[in-house]
């Protein structure tokens, strides 16, 4: 019970988890935000502090206007996109370069701060934030890019503040790659965590009722033989699949316990009763499960043609034969065989048997199925399925002898091909 209570509470903290972005980001954002306008208030800060030598100090006062309102403008409405940091970042070099029409070349020279000092650290620190550290070298080479136009002739300060102004943008958005990186693998972890947890609160319920009712179905229809055996032995197969389902902590098993490989022989083996006969190879016929469960319906489908028309004392065989590049399963009775043109006049009467359950899936496997009948009586029905899985040049043959049962047992040897 305190298992299920928590369960809740373990997807909600997951869900919050993953649709929340990391701390270390968040704390960036903020701190861009911060940084703005201490940079904005150094900014005007040196302007004031030189302002008699700078010759357009109206120009001036316009440049940290416009650096002032947008700054004002994404306060207020805060913009995490690639889109508005590039228009900051052109807005913080348009005002490094607008330095060059608000002082004297003199000035510029001698190494004065330029209008916006230190503010488009703030376009470099956001771009690091949004593309990693590719993203952080590429704005703080734009901005060192118009600072060495600015200045014309480089100074000390400028080639340290352009190399600052590299390591702050790489160090920060190598550091941001790392804490998403980070995030990623806890949110992965606690998925499964999640998923582990639910499928063990459902593994109880299931094996406490469903496997147990399954297990006791296919042990007494195996007692009880006949149809019932059929019946226990598809009981049989779920209790496998849902018993994986259920223990393994593998997902990886799982998955392929739901749609990998499956023995066609396995699941062919209920098909064998009274009057039924299966002849198979020694070795696994592996087949995509998908397609092994359409192969054993349509011969399902054969064998109840089979008790309906071929008579109460008609004989059948199943035979099942893996030639490497293609599976063939031939299903064989000794009964009173199809008049010719009667599958056609089946399928002119809306009767779709054989035509659907038999030749359909067949053919949306990508295989071929033939139903003939001998002179003297008797239907054979061939299915053929490429086996995509593998292309094993070994043939292996299991038929000749059940051939000979049948034309002993049916007094006749099925021949020709007609398909229908």
């Amino acid at each position: 019970m305190a298992d299920d209570a928590a369960t809740p509470v373990v997807a909600a903290s997951t869900s919050a988890v993953l649709d929340d972005e990391h701390a270390i980001v968040r704390g960036l954002w903020r701190g861009i935000d911060v940084f703005r306008w201490l940079a904005l208030a150094y900014a005007v800060w040196s302007t004031w502090e030189r302002h008699e030598q700078i010759a357009h100090l109206a120009l001036g006062v316009a440049v940290l206007g416009v650096l002032a309102g947008w700054t004002v403008a994404v306060t207020l409405q805060p913009v995490r996109t690639v889109r508005a940091y590039a228009i900051e970042l052109a807005i913080g070099c348009s005002a490094i370069l607008a330095t060059r029409l608000v002082d004297d070349p003199q000035v510029i020279t001698a190494g004065a701060k330029t209008i916006p000092s230190i503010w488009p650290t703030a376009a470099v620190v956001g771009f690091a934030v949004l593309r990693g550290w590719r993203g952080g070298l590429a704005a703080a080479s734009f901005v060192a890019a118009c600072s060495f136009v600015e200045v014309v002739e480089p100074t000390p300060n400028t080639v340290t503040n352009s190399i600052f102004g590299l390591l702050l943008g790489g160090c920060i958005g190598y550091c941001v790659d790392l804490a998403r990186s980070s995030h990623e693998a806890l949110a992965e972890a606690m998925r499964l965590d999640a998923a582990r947890a639910e499928r063990d609160r459902l593994a109880r319920t299931v094996h406490d009722g469903v496997l147990q009712t399954l297990a006791f179905i296919n042990r007494r229809a195996t007692d009880l033989g006949g149809e019932a055996a059929r019946l226990g032995a598809m009981a049989g197969e779920q209790e496998r699949i849902l018993r994986t389902l259920v223990s393994q902590t593998d997902l990886a098993e799982v998955g392929r316990a739901v749609s990998g490989d499956a023995d066609l022989r396995g699941l062919l083996r209920h098909v064998e009763r009274d009057g039924v006969q299966l002849v198979s190879p020694a070795d696994a016929v592996l087949l995509p499960r998908r397609v092994a469960d359409e192969v054993v319906a349509a011969v399902e489908a054969a064998l109840d043609n089979v008790r309906q028309h071929a008579g109460e004392d008609a004989q059948a065989w199943v035979l099942l034969d893996d030639a490497g590049d293609e599976v063939a399963v031939t299903i064989r009775d000794s009964g009173r065989g199809v008049p010719s043109g009667r599958l056609e006049q089946a399928v002119a009467q809306g009767r779709l048997g054989v035509s659907s359950s038999i030749l359909g899936r067949l053919s949306d496997l990508g295989g071929t199925a033939t139903v003939s009948s001998g002179p003297a009586g008797g239907t054979t029905v061939e299915m053929r399925i490429p086996n995509r899985r593998t292309a094993r040049p070994s043939h292996r043959h299991h038929g000749h002898q059940p051939d000979r049962i049948a034309d002993r047992q049916a007094g006749t040897r099925t021949q020709g091909r007609g398909a229908s």
